[in-house]
């Protein structure tokens, strides 16, 4: 039995489309919501009842959050496996060049977390920045401009549904991935510049002080400021292009079929906005 977690966010719900109807599959909600099972990371109790009868869990990372609240989540799923006897997890995680951004820190600690593990194997899909998270620091203002500091950096951003087709491939069939760590990133890095003139605006880049003035007015919670912050300071930096990690295995993953283009995913999610 394939237990799937965090299935109401955005790339939990595409893997459940993609497993919908499958009699060895189960999909665990907060809410229990039903054709589901309750799990709730936050309330340890509902976890034993959830994993019950469950040989392999896809764990897709449990949220933005405060380090220790999303490691604690994390402790909670894994040391819940462990007793339940689940003997493969699947841990959705953050590319190897991304240990600058401020939100590494609890990914790299589950991975530790699974690798001490006695009686889990496990595979870490290191997954690359949502081509779809673009409209988050990339859309145009209302003057057309795209006035996010990226610099003159840019992103291997990768098409969320290419990272859902490979979860399921791997959770579904775990065995031949046991103990590897795959390296999920995009294969053709996008600057502010290729983003502007796919939707016939200008790029017109500002300060990272001004960036973080405009997003901790904007309503967001304390941790995204620095999150949205370190992510902008990345990219202008050349830390997420691609070339930070040792090998890409995305193409590989995907049957070596062509990746989805991350800038037509772009444009179509800004379009459709």
């Amino acid at each position: 039995m394939l237990l799937v977690t965090g299935v109401s966010g955005a790339l939990g719900s595409l893997v459940a489309e993609r497993l919908a109807g499958r009699e060895d599959v189960v999909l665990g909600t907060r809410a229990g919501l039903p054709g589901t099972r309750r799990l709730d990371f936050d309330a340890p109790e509902t976890l034993p009842e959830a994993f019950a009868g469950v040989e392999t869990l896809l764990l897709i990372s449990a949220g933005y959050g405060e380090d220790d609240v999303v490691v604690a989540r994390h402790e909670a799923a894994i040391s819940a496996a462990e007793a339940a006897g689940v003997r493969h997890v699947v841990y959705t995680s953050l590319s190897g060049d991304g240990d600058h951004l401020t939100y590494a820190l609890a990914h790299r600690w589950t991975e530790r977390r699974l690798r001490r593990s006695t009686t889990l194997d496990w595979t870490i899909l290191r997954n690359g920045l949502y081509a779809e998270f673009l409209t988050w620091i990339a859309t145009p203002d209302a003057e057309h401009r795209i006035t996010g500091p990226l610099g003159e950096g840019r992103l291997a951003a990768v098409a969320r549904a290419d990272l859902a087709d490979i979860a399921v491939s791997v959770a579904t069939d775990p065995a031949g991935h046991r103990n590897r760590v795959y390296e999920l990133v995009g294969e053709r890095p996008l600057g502010g510049a290729d983003l502007a003139a796919a939707l016939g605006a200008a790029y017109v880049p500002g300060t990272l002080a001004e960036a973080r003035a405009a997003i901790a007015a904007s309503g967001a919670v304390p941790f995204q400021v620095p999150m949205l912050a370190s992510t902008y300071s990345a990219i202008a930096h050349g830390f997420l292009d691609g070339t930070g990690v040792a090998r890409n295995d995305l193409r590989a993953l995907l049957g070596g079929r062509e990746p989805l283009d991350a800038l037509d995913v772009f444009v179509k999610a800004v379009r459709e906005g």
